[in-house]
């Protein structure tokens, strides 16, 4: 007869639980530091540029074509996205 409590449920869900903590830790890492999963950005077409509408910022509220911007000179666009 033993007086000893069976640990064998105990152990199988410790190391259940523990493998679940080191999946989910190498799965972190990999999704924080690659960009494996993500999209791949798309570059912009001058026509795409050209049809932004813009807006003045200040007292003076203007809308105007992002094309306005280089007709009669020449200027550098860059063209940035938020995320969300």
């Amino acid at each position: 007869m033993s007086f000893l409590p069976d640990f064998g449920i105990f152990t199988m869900g410790l190391w259940s639980v523990g493998l679940g903590a080191i999946g989910a830790a190498v799965t972190g890492i990999v999704l924080a530091n690659t960009d494996l999963f993500l999209s791949k950005p798309e570059k912009a077409t001058l026509e795409f540029l050209e049809e932004i509408e813009l807006k003045t910022l200040g007292s003076e509220q203007r809308t105007f074509k992002a094309s306005e911007l280089w007709k009669k000179n020449g200027a550098v666009i860059m063209a940035v996205r938020r995320p969300g």
